[in-house]
């Protein structure tokens, strides 16, 4: 089992995971990459975590800054601070990096790290994925997962404003 001084570490900026990115790949690991908010963690984000674990032997998440969030989603998100969910994030034992982007989408953080598979959770098409058309020119793969119905940030919200 890791130790819990460790979950900070995960936590990274661009520079320390081109770096780590380049050694796994001078290894000849696999890559996998998966975006989101990750606003208040639920059981969709850890099926769709799970999923892209098993895609590789790395699997790092991008999650949108707090900033960006607030641009896509309104100012009453996030709920949790960037930091925080980033924490949360890299406690859990299938990611093996977290890095926060600014902008609102991840492309120019995907066109850095250039992993084998990326990962996206929901009902998009490839065409609408950020990075995608980078991935497979690349010789990559991008897989979509199935998102479990009855779970989202949105509806955990109204859940607790009717409480």
């Amino acid at each position: 089992m890791k130790k819990a001084e460790l979950i900070e570490q995960k936590i990274v900026s661009l520079p320390e995971l081109l770096y780590k990115s380049t050694q796994w790949k001078f290894f000849r690991k696999k890559i996998a990459f998966t975006n989101g908010v990750f606003d208040i963690l639920h059981q969709g984000h850890i099926f769709s975590l799970s999923q892209a674990a098993k895609e590789a032997e790395y699997l790092i998440v991008g999650i949108n800054s707090d900033t960006s969030v607030k641009r896509l989603k309104g100012n009453s998100r996030p709920v949790n601070d960037q930091h925080s969910r980033a924490l949360v994030l890299a406690s859990l034992i299938m990611v093996d990096a977290v890095i926060v982007f600014e902008e609102d989408t991840p492309l120019e953080l995907i066109k850095a790290v250039m992993p084998d598979v990326l990962v996206k959770g929901g009902d998009y098409k490839v065409e609408q994925i950020a990075g995608a058309k980078e991935v497979i020119a690349a010789g990559g793969r991008v897989v979509i997962n199935p998102i479990i119905e009855g779970f989202s940030t949105t509806s955990i919200i109204k859940k607790i404003n009717q409480s």
